[in-house]
């Protein structure tokens, strides 16, 4: 994801260099892509948000293959010290955001749906127009369930927000150790 000030401006440059076309785009995000994928860049309108000594650069995207693998990972980085400021499941993916040493995320993900054709579509659901940014997840809980047995289908499933959230809410950070060698 890279912060822009000039969304207009932005959108264009990416479609025209990268030959994307809009999959999502609202006054607080763009999502564009060049091919079937849910989204190769996403735009975020930083006009109203502080800097966090990012730069422009907010995140960096990795995906899984299955929930299991990300939470394998997860445990591995956990036994290392290193944990996610943020696990959110944002509906088209299950997300664990990670900052590296120089303040950029790192967003390692697993689709949540088996079609590209379904995650572009619940980019023009009425459950993402209501919230675009999706709901936080405990990482603990969704391994109970995928050990538990339940079902793919069914732990995918993006949960409501808590009473009395707004989306916005969604997007707080853990506070949790700087890496260090």
């Amino acid at each position: 994801m890279i912060r822009t000030t000039q969304m207009d401006l932005m959108t264009e440059w990416y479609r025209t260099v990268l030959g994307t076309h809009v999959v999502f785009r609202n006054d607080i995000v763009c999502f564009l892509t060049y091919d079937g994928e849910h989204h190769r860049i996403a735009l975020l309108n930083s006009s109203h948000q502080p800097a966090d000594g990012g730069g422009n650069i907010d995140h960096i995207a990795y995906a899984y293959n299955d929930l299991g693998d990300l939470l394998g990972n997860y445990y591995r980085l956990k036994r290392l010290g290193i944990e996610p400021v943020r696990t959110i499941n944002h509906g088209p993916t299950i997300s664990f955001y990670y900052r590296d040493p120089e303040n950029v995320m790192i967003e390692l993900q697993v689709d949540n749906f088996a079609t590209h054709e379904e995650s572009n579509a619940f980019f023009h659901s009425e459950a993402f127009a209501q919230n675009p940014i999706g709901v936080l997840v405990e990482p603990d809980a969704l391994r109970a369930a995928w050990e538990g047995g339940v079902s793919w289908e069914e732990i995918r499933q993006r949960p409501p927000l808590p009473m009395g959230a707004q989306p916005r809410d969604m997007q707080k950070e853990r506070a949790v150790p700087r890496f260090a060698l």
